[in-house]
């Protein structure tokens, strides 16, 4: 097969899922290209069966805003006509479902079209109206559609009032990646002293909720003397470096920005906090658990489908961060429950969401596209 992918190539759950995928996919002998505007940071070194196509986007003074989504759609049509391209795969609705449809539409028809929604391509729809035609089109117009979890499936039937059936296929996570030479490293660093080490990851935006992150340390701190690595970069930040300050607790707060790769850092911790007011799925806590690193999440959107409280993890209603701060009290006060989570953790990311079985079900999807 030969599948093109676009994603967006920063640092987020929707790029890392879809570089590798797209990995995966070459791996199992198929071509891939990679049409994005710049390269996904997850890619690296681009490997045999894979080739980026760069967009370029015009910056013509009459422009305020660049073009992005029509340039895109050149690219996607360009590289059909030269490479053959039988499936694009879209990841993130606004706006590569519609470009992906206009390159077809250059193109007077060719290949099958996958969009994979995350979340906020569908969130933002709610909170901005102005978009729901055009996302609504592209999504019609998609030989078939994904979504990573059920909850965000059924959002976006109820937001967009479509009919299209829309196939759940959970994000994935290949647990090889956990290296635990690499995570103890981390850990004689972030916990000189050997004290408990709880562990964030986010875009640290606004439904991150990182504020709550602090408060629920602050509250285990008082009983349980421990360290918090915050992992990541965004427009919170300076907020939560000043809620630190203030709580007196940033001498054992370590903000760390955006650290590559993840796991080392993630699986370096006991607990992982996600406290978030929305998450289609949470792929940091599934990367968490994978390392054998317990989650306690709110729960929110798909994170129940992820997190099942007291197999690995626990859920608590957003916001409640007195429930959440007594977990990980218990947790840490109980060393035999902790190693006994951590067990359970590996073992649900393990069984239910591999890398294997996971782009399993996405290869058997382009599969039946391509043989209709």
């Amino acid at each position: 097969m030969k599948i093109g992918v676009t994603c967006y190539p920063t640092v987020g759950g929707s790029g890392t899922v879809a570089t590798e995928l797209g990995l995966e996919i070459a791996r199992r002998g198929h071509e891939v290209h990679f049409i994005c505007y710049a390269l996904p940071y997850r890619l690296g070194r681009v490997p045999p069966g894979v080739t980026f196509h760069e967009v370029t986007v015009p910056t013509y003074p009459l422009f305020q805003y660049p073009p992005y989504a029509l340039a895109l759609a050149s690219q996607m049509a360009e590289a059909v006509r030269t490479h053959g391209i039988e499936l694009l795969h879209v990841h993130y609705a606004i706006p590569h479902a519609i470009s992906a449809y206009l390159a077809r539409e250059i193109l007077g028809g060719g290949p099958k079209l996958v969009v994979t929604l995350h979340g906020t391509d569908i969130t933002v729809v709610g909170a901005d109206p102005s978009f729901l035609p055009i996302v609504r089109l592209g999504i019609e117009r998609a030989d078939a559609v994904t979504a990573v979890s059920q909850s965000l499936a059924d959002e976006t039937h109820e937001r967009l009032g479509i009919s299209k059936e829309i196939e759940v296929i959970p994000n994935f996570v290949d647990p090889d990646r956990c290296d635990r030479d690499f995570a103890a490293a981390h850990r004689r660093r972030l916990s000189p002293d050997g004290a408990p080490l709880l562990v964030h990851a986010s875009n640290f935006r606004p439904v991150k909720r990182i504020l709550d992150v602090l408060e629920i340390f602050r509250q285990v701190h008082k009983c349980v003397p421990c360290h918090l690595a915050m992992v990541g970069d965004g427009p919170d930040r300076p907020l939560a470096e000043r809620f630190a300050r203030d709580a007196g607790i940033a001498h054992r707060v370590e903000f760390l920005g955006n650290v590559s790769p993840i796991e080392g850092v993630v699986g370096a911790g006991d607990v992982f906090l996600l406290p978030s007011s929305e998450e289609s799925f949470g792929l940091a806590a599934l990367e968490a658990m994978a390392c054998g690193v317990p989650v306690v999440a709110s729960n929110a959107g798909g994170l129940p489908e992820l997190v099942a409280h007291g197999e690995g993890g626990f859920v608590f209603p957003v916001g409640d961060t007195g429930a959440m701060a007594g977990c990980v009290i218990a947790l840490l006060s109980d060393p035999r429950e902790l190693a006994r989570q951590k067990k359970l953790a590996r073992s649900r990311a393990v069984e239910n969401f591999s890398v294997a079985k996971v782009v399993d079900r996405y290869e058997d999807l382009y599969r039946r596209l391509l043989d209709r």
